[in-house]
């Protein structure tokens, strides 16, 4: 891809805290810096878990804090057409088969055993579909732009779910025909997804996809020692101006862009437009960063 794509893709299971506007700014820098697009995708490919006007909510965030992006929003509920294609040509191919397995148990072994890979267990029982990965692509190797090489053998994570029992797809099918649909280039996003990235790249590979280009943030920790997400109920984002501007100051701190700090109370295009001409990778620290300090350095 020589065009310079990115996106930021959350799931709308609530507002976004200052984790999520970390990775969101992180990657609208990464994008605006290098001249390219930046798209928005709402993965909402799990409804029990999206509570109405939760996607309304994050676009609104996003907007407060000068976050803008290109072309349409993509919804995930859109796209069951594509995912069903994909596992289908998986299906042909040998690499997905359906497991009627229940995490019960297998719960014993550290992953899934492949105890389907040769047939169903246990016929007329509801079934998953699973990704045989210990066929295709291994090891899976790859240049992260912050942690460097990383290598991984597949198989020694487990066989991912591709489709769930209960027939709403899974994550890690999702985004991978979703980024390839949309001609992502290039992906941001936290730490705690790097592990996933060996099972997304079989499937590019068996998909015949590109790879994008990836780079993993370090976690923001919170004030319990946790990482900050909405399961250890992280603060929703502002949207109202006075406290946008602070937070934002502080989103760049805790990115080490190092931003002046008579930048604080700046308006908000001015805070982007300095961290647009000033945004540097290699400034990036790799360890968890705390969220605490990053708002006592402004």
């Amino acid at each position: 891809m020589s065009h310079y794509r990115g996106r930021f893709a959350p799931t709308p299971s609530g507002p976004l805290h200052f984790g999520s506007l970390v990775a969101a700014l992180a990657s609208f820098l990464d994008a605006r810096r290098a001249g390219g697009e930046w798209w928005l995708r709402i993965e909402d490919i799990d409804p029990p878990r999206c509570p109405p006007g939760a996607a309304d909510e994050i676009q609104r965030q996003l907007t407060a804090f000068g976050l803008h992006w290109d072309g349409p929003v993509l919804w995930q509920h859109d796209r069951d057409d594509a995912y069903q294609a994909a596992l289908d040509r998986l299906v042909a191919l040998g690499l997905a088969y359906p497991c009627s397995c229940s995490r019960k148990q297998w719960r014993e072994h550290a992953v899934y055993p492949g105890w389907c890979r040769e047939g169903v267990r246990e016929p007329g029982r509801p079934v998953a579909w699973r990704l045989r990965s210990d066929l295709g692509l291994r090891p899976v190797v790859w240049q992260d732009r912050l942690f460097g090489e990383q290598r991984f053998d597949p198989a020694e994570l487990g066989d991912v779910v591709l489709k769930r029992k209960d027939g709403l797809w899974a994550y890690q099918l999702a985004v991978v025909v979703d980024d390839a649909g949309q001609g992502i280039s290039d992906v941001v996003r936290g730490f705690d997804l790097l592990d996933n990235t060996p099972w997304q790249r079989q499937l590019q590979h068996a998909l015949g996809y590109p790879a994008p280009r990836y780079l993993h943030l370090p976690l923001i920790i919170g004030e319990g020692g946790q990482k900050l997400s909405k399961q250890n109920l992280a603060p929703a984002l502002p949207t109202d101006d006075g406290a946008v501007r602070p937070l934002l100051h502080a989103a760049l701190v805790a990115l080490d862009q190092a931003p002046p700090a008579g930048l604080r109370g700046a308006p908000v295009a001015e805070q982007l437009a300095w961290a647009i001409a000033h945004w540097e990778v290699s400034r990036i620290r790799p360890e968890p960063h705390r969220t605490r300090d990053a708002l006592r350095s402004d």
